[in-house]
């Protein structure tokens, strides 16, 4: 077998056999595929797609091409989340220990901040001491103790996906349901869950805009988590305006423990509790949607959602009390950005206001960029809300002018004002399972 044959046969068309896709992964991560052939079968892959039978074969061999974890010595059931990305996208903070305070143990892996989206370990590691990096031992006894832990990806999970996203990233072959949902679906199925949540978002601030596109992804993710023998439902939810007011790292950890307090905005809430309820249906530990969010507001209502917060940042070297501090989201510089007209918000250029937030300092334009986790937006007006001339519709907070006053250019083209009551959006679009 040699893998010039199989990248032709890819490139004209044909189907790969579940031998060829293992044995390019197997070969690749090994060294005796060298990154040019990688390359031209990422492209034949881009432009010839693949079928399910061969997503589900190539996301089960790239899970296999390290580590894979394994907490059968719990006997609990394990169910995570996934986000396809977004702006103010903090819902994986109050999530996780809101799910784990239902006795549903949440081992979860989530990545950094890069482009327009929000990363939920930059969000972590504003808390002073909290530690993404826990070793596998480390990740292992938070999950048996505390029921959840929240970490970054290590060398040894999932090597192929590493080595494959770079050169994806730089051969313009991103953008293929193939290769996003094997990417994600690899390195969610190595973490030994039972089953998976997604939230596949769409519209002006998510990675896939049009609504089609994030459909057919979210499909693709659910039937291969049916082909590997895991509970997977995925939830379509709208990304054509911030959730929440808070934009950066820890101006949404405070908005995230708002939410644990019972609290919050109404869209994090609400969405949180939707993503959570499925989580526990996945679980097996609710028999309805009804009775999942019945259990999940009982939580948030007699504070054992917080308390299991307060538990999982102390556990994983945080301070839970630092956030309260004045100076947690302390910046320099503050400025406002302001209608320029009477009338309705008509709608947000989403994708501007997390590139905003980037400028600032709160993501990344390249993987190595520093992250100043104090800078941040404040959302104050959505869409349909009235306004008039002057008002302020945006805060700005920041460590650094210049990276202001490109962040304020930003946001002033962010939103239209217009005359007429804008059409009312979900904030779910559709549940598949």
């Amino acid at each position: 077998m040699r893998a010039v044959d199989i990248i032709r046969k890819k490139r004209d068309g044909e189907k790969l056999s579940a031998k060829e896709i293992k044995f390019f992964i197997e070969n690749f991560v090994s060294g005796e595929i060298p990154d040019y052939q990688m390359a031209a079968f990422l492209m034949a892959v881009y432009f010839q797609s693949m079928d399910f039978e061969e997503t589900t074969t190539l996301t089960e061999a790239m899970m296999h091409s390290g580590t894979v974890l394994d907490f059968s010595d719990i006997p609990v059931p394990k169910v995570d989340k996934h986000s396809t990305g977004g702006v103010g996208d903090k819902i994986s903070l109050p999530l996780a220990p809101l799910v784990a305070s239902c006795g549903v143990v949440v081992p979860m892996i989530s990545g950094r901040a890069l482009g327009h989206t929000g990363g939920t370990l930059d969000k972590l590691e504003s808390i002073p001491g909290f530690r993404t990096d826990l070793t596998p031992e480390e990740f292992h006894n938070a999950i048996r103790n505390v029921g959840v832990a929240i970490i970054g990806q290590t060398e040894d999970i999932v090597p192929a996906d590493k080595k494959m996203y770079a050169l994806r990233d730089v051969t313009a072959t991103v953008e293929s349901i193939p290769l996003i949902s094997s990417s994600i679906m690899s390195k969610k199925l190595a973490e030994g869950i039972d089953g998976l949540v997604l939230d596949v978002k769409t519209g002006s601030g998510a990675f896939m805009r049009e609504y089609e596109k994030a459909a057919q992804l979210a499909r693709t993710m659910v039937e291969i988590g049916k082909g590997m023998g895991r509970k997977v439902i995925a939830l379509l939810t709208n990304m054509d305006q911030p959730l929440g007011r808070m934009v950066g790292n820890a101006v949404e950890v405070l908005e995230s423990v708002e939410v644990l307090q019972n609290s919050g905005p109404a869209d994090v809430r609400d969405l949180t509790l939707a993503l959570g309820a499925r989580m526990l249906l996945v679980a097996g530990v609710a028999d309805s949607v009804e009775s999942a969010l019945n259990m999940l507001e009982e939580k948030l209502a007699s504070g054992e959602a917080y308390e299991k917060w307060v538990e999982m940042v102390r556990n994983q070297g945080g301070d839970p009390d630092a956030i309260f501090a004045p100076d947690f989201i302390k910046t320099k510089y503050n400025d406002v950005v302001v209608a320029h007209e009477d009338g309705i918000l008509q709608k947000f250029n989403t994708l501007q206001i997390g590139l905003a937030a980037a400028v600032l300092g709160a993501g990344r334009e390249k993987a190595e960029d520093q992250v100043d986790h104090k800078v941040g937006i404040v959302v104050l007006k959505k869409v349909g809300a009235h306004v008039r001339r002057g008002e302020p519709l945006f805060e700005v907070h920041g460590n650094d002018r210049e990276r202001m006053h490109r962040a304020v250019e930003l946001l002033k083209n962010s939103f239209v004002i217009g005359n007429f009551e804008p059409e009312p959006q979900p904030l779910i679009f559709e549940v598949i399972e």
